[in-house]
């Protein structure tokens, strides 16, 4: 594995690549890499001849309240990982890099689709990773793009921002990667002590509680979620907003919509934690 820092060293070695007709897969990550970012590896590389990864703590998609000064950075460690995967470049820039005039000035924003769940309590949140990805789109130009179906909200919207500007390339979701008892993984997990870590899994039982609900045949979707809401905040969570949205929308789901998705954020301590499950409604007749 090659391990670079600049714009024009990627597009270098991803220009000999496709010189030689060979197709690249792309995986962008923010680093302190687990195994769920490796599942994500390994399925660009069964898609593509090589993969690319990128490394970098994008700035402005935290807010001035948000942990972007104590995530973890652990470079040496994920570079052993992804030499592991059989990733075959690594793209660490820094910051100047990435936003080489300072404060930008040019943004990538995909409306309405932001404005619902994460986007309602993290304001500019999905701006910055819509101009960050946009970014490294360019910058790598690959074949396809491959992100976790957990941040469903984003993998919503970068699939329409790549849509509607005609970016030449495939985004691939794939499967949200669990721990052995549900838990998502995620590299904010490390901040949950040992008490909120056992209890952590709770999350997902619940959105398998209101999927088994939905099953069953509620269709009182505003009483279930605060239902649900209320359970998860008796349990010692701290819920931002547990909502059943349109898969295409993103809007609060109704009795018309049948491909829907359950989608939670929850602090436990100072932990941000999120989730989601797929529910296909069957519509009476």
């Amino acid at each position: 594995m090659q391990t670079v820092h600049s714009v024009a060293q990627v597009r270098e070695y991803v220009r000999g690549w496709h010189s030689k007709g060979l197709s690249v897969g792309f995986v962008p990550t923010m680093g302190n890499l687990h195994d769920g970012h490796i599942s994500l590896i390994r399925e660009a590389r069964a898609r593509c001849d090589v993969v690319v990864v990128s490394i970098f703590v994008n700035p402005t998609q935290f807010g001035p309240n948000e942990d972007f000064d104590r995530y973890p950075r652990t470079l040496d460690a994920d570079a052993a990982a992804l030499v592991e995967a059989g990733t075959d470049l690594l793209f660490a820039p820094s910051v100047e890099e990435m936003y080489p005039l300072g404060q930008n000035q040019t943004w990538v924003d995909v409306d309405q689709l932001g404005d619902h769940l994460c986007g309602a309590s993290r304001e500019g949140h999905f701006r910055g990773v819509t101009t960050v990805v946009s970014k490294l789109l360019n910058i790598v130009q690959p074949d396809v793009a491959v992100f976790g179906e957990k941040d469903f909200q984003q993998l919503a919207i970068l699939r329409r921002m790549c849509e509607e500007l005609l970016f030449p390339v495939k985004i691939v979701g794939a499967a949200t990667s669990r721990e052995t008892d549900g838990l998502a993984r995620s590299s904010r997990n490390g901040f949950l002590s040992d008490s909120e870590r056992t209890l952590a899994p709770q999350l997902y039982a619940h959105l398998q509680q209101l999927k088994a609900d939905i099953d069953a045949g509620e269709r009182d979707y505003r009483a279930l979620e605060n239902r649900i809401s209320q359970s998860l905040d008796t349990a010692g969570f701290s819920v931002d907003y547990l909502t059943i949205v349109n898969t295409k929308t993103l809007a609060p789901a109704g009795p018309q919509d049948t491909d829907l998705v359950a989608a939670v954020a929850a602090k436990l301590g100072s932990t941000r934690l999120i989730d989601n499950i797929s529910l296909a409604v069957v519509r009476d007749r």
